[in-house]
């Protein structure tokens, strides 16, 4: 390392190759941070000690943030004697290093902006060593390596690259992850109706899961017809519309309530799922929307509808037959360009594995299952997937789906941290009328208006909260779902 000197481009030895690197901009915001320790507060929401080009400004950084969040001061005299004994830092210049950085800082006041001059680099930097791989791999590729497969890989590494908390992350301190659960809590006690996670807008499930928290895979299970589909939309309508955002200290936009949210619809088209829920909203059923059989006063209430719905931050992509791969792309470049805070897959088994797999059925769920938990993480979102039931639930008396009852159930039910089963025994009653007079009609018409629009869901696996039912009512003209009782999402906007 050149005693203080700086340049905007820097040799890699190894490589020989011109890397973009700025040894000026890394010591002033070292010599900034051992000025003015409080501004290591600022600077490291987003720059880490991998950002730098130096190692031994990567070490100098990493002792800072040690000494900083221990309640410690970080100056040339105690980062001397905790540097002391690692190896390089002698070489580099030792205390007399320290001293003169902290000397020459030309203002404190630009700290950040060296800081951001710092971390560009780094993104070059990466972008570099993306685009090496990605020719040395395309010169290389072979059958086994398409050119479908090199592009989903190039964007996965490329939106890693892009998110500031992703890049470059690994283990975290114990310190850091009590820190992110009291900051959770916190949010918790500070939101509506005390959630860590988006509120669905179904009051009683929301008490029973605490909303949907980021990086949980939700599996939302039922046989054809019990409205599961209906469920997944209503709770993406609710969580989008409750959509609140705030302005951080970075000019980042951050989250508060509700969400932007994703859906991919692998069995239903686009058109079909805006009818659905310009239904909902206009009180209008989507069978007359759909055959144009409406007056003029409902068409006045779909109009209003369908003006208010369209800026909804919710995105809708209706290709069939994807896989899990084009699923996670598609999603990072969603969460990139509009922002990303739920996903809903409709649903699971619709979606292929990679084409190499040729290990039958189970082991392609298994992939995707494991993709959907894995993406949930990477993006840090709760992900919904739809889920079919397989016909055993017909066979039983009490047709309450079970944990058993998801086809190939294993890695499904292993790789969710919740699932939840649509019951509506009303659908199952109405299919099995008794003959008409008879005593049995007379007890089917008594369960039936017992029933009533009521529909169930089942939360069969909960890793952070309890098992148990929850009740909901359920409009099938309107294919909607809402609380059973105080109605709070009636025939309009608010709440």
């Amino acid at each position: 390392m050149a005693d203080g000197a700086g340049a905007s481009l820097s040799i890699d030895q190894e490589t020989d190759e011109k890397r973009p690197a700025s040894l000026d901009a890394e010591q002033s915001i070292l010599g900034a941070v051992l000025f003015d320790n409080e501004i290591f507060y600022r600077a490291s929401s987003f720059l880490k000690s991998e950002h730098f080009y130096d190692p031994v400004h990567q070490l100098i950084y990493d002792a800072c943030s040690e000494l900083i969040n221990s309640g410690r001061l970080a100056s040339p005299i105690t980062l001397d004697t905790y540097l002391s004994k690692t190896p390089g830092y002698s070489e580099a210049g030792g205390k007399k290093y320290l001293e003169q950085i902290a000397a020459n800082v030309p203002s404190t006041t630009g700290a950040i902006d060296y800081a951001k001059i710092v971390f560009d680099l780094s993104v070059c930097r990466g972008l570099m060593t993306i685009g090496s791989e990605m020719m040395d791999r395309a010169k290389t590729s072979d059958l086994e390596d398409s050119p479908v497969r090199q592009l989903e890989d190039a964007e996965q590494s490329l939106y890693k690259l892009a998110e500031t908390g992703k890049y470059g992350s690994g283990f975290k301190t114990f310190r850091t992850a009590i820190t992110e659960a009291i900051e959770l809590a916190n949010a918790a006690v500070k939101r509506d109706g005390g959630m860590a996670g988006a509120a669905t807008g179904l009051r009683d499930l929301d008490r029973m899961m605490g909303g949907l928290h980021p990086s949980d895979l939700v599996i939302l299970a039922g046989r054809p017809s019990m409205g599961k589909s209906s469920l997944g939309v209503n709770i993406g309508v609710n969580v989008a519309k409750a959509l609140k955002t705030e302005k951080q200290p970075d000019g980042s936009i951050k989250t508060v309530e509700g969400g932007v949210v994703g859906l991919f619809s692998l069995e239903m088209s686009a058109e079909q799922i805006a009818t659905r829920i310009i239904s909902e909203f206009s009180r209008v059923p989507s069978e007359k929307i759909r055959r144009g059989d409406v007056d003029q006063a409902e068409f006045d209430k779909i109009y209003h509808a369908a003006r208010e719905l369209e800026k909804l931050p919710f995105h809708i992509d209706d290709t069939g037959g994807i896989s899990i791969a084009q699923v996670a792309a598609r999603a990072r470049r969603l969460k990139r360009q509009h922002g990303l805070d739920l996903l809903i897959i409709d649903y699971i088994q619709l979606l292929s594995g990679s084409a190499r797999r040729n290990d039958g059925r189970v082991q392609e769920i298994t992939e995707i299952s494991q993709g959907l938990k894995a993406l949930a993480k990477e993006l840090n979102i709760p992900i919904i997937g739809l889920a079919q039931l397989s016909r055993q639930v017909e066979q039983r008396d009490d047709k309450r789906p079970q944990l058993s009852d998801l086809r190939e159930s294993g890695s499904i039910e292993q790789d969710a941290d919740v699932v939840l089963f649509v019951f509506r025994e009303k659908y199952y009653l109405s299919r099995s009328e008794p003959r008409e007079g008879s005593e049995d009609h007379v007890k089917w018409m008594a369960r039936l208006d017992e029933v009533g629009d009521t529909a169930e869901v089942i939360i069969g696996k909960q890793r952070h909260g309890p098992i148990g039912k929850v009740d909901l009512h359920f409009e099938e003209k309107f294919t909607k779902f809402s609380n059973l009782a105080a109605d709070r999402f009636g025939g309009d906007f608010g709440d």
